[in-house]
């Protein structure tokens, strides 16, 4: 069977899988729509996270950044896996305890507002339709490719899948759906990067077989391009950037809605920090092989431009299948060219959906990766337009239009909203301003400069205010977004060039970390020039930094 085939048969059986768990979880109610009834074990959860996290940014995007960005590409591996130490200490078992469904439902009730509660839906919307415009994208690619469909046609055909699931079910369809993506997805992953690291060095393990590859890709790299694959700091980006991405992207991780409120899903406390546990046990299963799958892809292109040279190459059939799509851009080639002008015609979003047609795998698993890489991607779609559903009919519709609101009511807007979320997501992944990484990035640093201060200080400090929280949430989130927009204006506003090459030297992926400075600064400042929160606010907030509650006479010699 042809890899279209192939592929058409794991796209059929767990799209239908997903559908049937959509189908059988369906609910009725609020709480099982948006905190899936508080009933998810742990272990599960912790896979749903998982699957929630390794978007098409970590399945699809991120091993090719690292292919071709070499040493500076870690960023994302220690900023996404970073982060996740900062949620599980630092947020996830604090916020359960608290009890609310949703990010602005937490800061509304810490910071005794609404204002407060609508300025952060703001920002969890901003947040949320940058980050699903990356998981759109990537369902393009992978349509575009395997099935042979437009890019456009591509996405909404996963509109209409996450459409379905996201509607029916709530976070308790999501949740299971997102388990069976994550068995999906590693899998997917797994295989392929087993199989090349065995044919490659004659060693299984992919993180072991690195050791005989790189210093053969290091000399290799170093005669077409007079560098060194693992030396750090050799492209456009310095020690600067290098620390300011990885931080927004770590700061951003504890800070982003649709994992917080994974955590509000299971029962106890203490099934919070298991989560937490769990979900960074099934991440690290992808973000260990990573980067040999980054270095494995750029050792046979280097390889075979060596060998071939770029008129051989064209007939090379997996560049002939990547050149139909638009996502290799074989025109530009020819005799003569440069190792890194051939490397700068090739999309970094194909690296890993490419990397088995490359090493001449089997027909069937290369399309068991195209499914791995649309499970990726629709599990965080789903989580997101989840967040973007709750965000609309329960902190601003239901919390402040109408808090009367019967249940059935309150849900129905949620599905509405949920839906018209889907199609706004569908426009981003047509037009996206950037890799698939890179808007993930964005929309990291949108977290990490409007969430991660006013959660982290509500959390523990209790003397600040809603004055505070909205004056810092505005102001990180306003001056990441202004400037995302200006470096990017090439691609958001359809200029020829960006307004802003970068700011004090930082780039668009890295200046949500000057976003979240000036947030805590704001907000301390703010906080220490209005008055206390009222007291029971203030109680409330040594209660939940404490494993059971205190009584008064405790607090106050606390």
């Amino acid at each position: 069977m042809s890899i279209i085939g192939w592929t058409f048969f794991w796209v059929a059986i767990t799209f239908s899988v997903y559908i049937g768990i959509a189908i059988w979880s369906r609910v009725k109610d609020t709480a099982g729509f948006y905190v899936a009834g508080q009933g998810i074990p742990s272990v599960a959860n912790g896979a749903a996270v998982a699957a929630d996290w390794m978007s098409a940014a970590s399945f699809i995007s991120m091993a090719g950044l690292i292919s071709f960005m070499g040493y500076d590409g870690a960023v994302y591996l220690m900023g996404w896996t970073g982060g996740y130490v900062l949620l599980a200490v630092l947020l996830a078992p604090f916020l359960r305890k608290f009890g609310k469904f949703t990010v602005p439902d937490f800061v509304g009730e810490r910071y005794y507002s609404n204002a407060a509660r609508v300025v952060a839906a703001i920002a969890a919307l901003f947040v949320s339709f940058t980050y699903v415009a990356g998981q759109m994208r990537g369902v393009g690619v992978v349509f575009s490719r395997f099935l042979q469909v437009d890019i456009v046609w591509g996405v909404i055909i996963g509109m209409a899948i996450v459409s379905l699931y996201a509607v029916l079910g709530g976070m308790k369809g999501i949740t299971w759906t997102q388990v069976a993506q994550y068995t999906v997805l590693i899998i997917a992953y797994l295989i392929p990067a087993f199989a090349i690291a065995y044919t490659l060095t004659g060693i299984p393990l992919p993180q072991l077989a690195l050791g005989k590859v790189l210093p053969r890709l290091d000399q290799l790299q170093y005669e077409l391009l007079g560098n060194f694959y693992s030396q750090p700091f050799k492209g456009s980006w310095d020690m600067l950037n290098v620390f300011c991405v990885t931080f927004a992207l770590m700061t951003g991780t504890a800070g982003l809605p649709h994992v917080i409120v994974r955590f509000y899903t299971v029962r106890r406390v203490v099934d919070a920090r298991w989560s937490a546990f769990w979900a960074l046990f099934f991440i690290g299963l992808l973000y260990l092989t990573a980067p040999a799958v980054a270095m494995f892809a750029r050792y046979y292109i280097l390889n075979a431009f060596s060998e071939l040279g770029p008129t051989g190459m064209l007939d090379l059939s997996w560049v002939q299948n990547w050149a139909q799509t638009g996502l290799i851009r074989t025109g530009e080639w020819s005799e003569g060219m440069t190792a890194a002008a051939l490397l700068g015609t090739i999309d970094r979003d194909i690296i890993v959906l490419a990397t088995p047609e490359i090493a001449n795998l089997s027909a069937w698993v290369v399309g068991l990766v195209a499914a791995g890489g649309l499970a990726a991607a629709l599990s965080t779609a789903s989580g997101l337009l989840l967040v973007i559903g709750s965000a609309m009919a329960h902190d601003i519709y239901g919390q402040i239009i109408n808090p009367s609101a019967p249940d059935h009511v309150k849900l129905t807007v949620a599905r509405v909203m949920i839906f018209i979320g889907v199609i706004i997501a569908g426009l981003l992944g047509i037009f996206p301003p950037g890799f698939v990484a890179e808007v993930v990035a964005f929309a990291f640093g949108l977290a990490c400069s409007s969430f991660f201060p006013v959660i982290v200080l509500g959390v523990f400090w209790k003397r600040c205010t809603k004055e505070g929280a909205i004056a810092g949430m505005l102001t990180g989130l306003l001056f990441t977004f202004t400037l995302i927009v200006l470096m990017r204006a090439d691609r958001v506003l359809g200029l020829e060039e960006p307004i802003l090459s970068s700011f004090l030297g930082i780039n668009a992926q890295g200046v949500g970390t000057i976003g979240m400075i000036l947030n805590f600064i704001v907000t301390i400042l703010v906080s220490l020039r209005t008055p206390p929160p009222p007291k029971e606010v203030q109680t409330l907030v040594e209660q939940i930094r404490y494993p059971r509650v205190l009584r008064a006479e405790e607090l106050e010699s606390a």
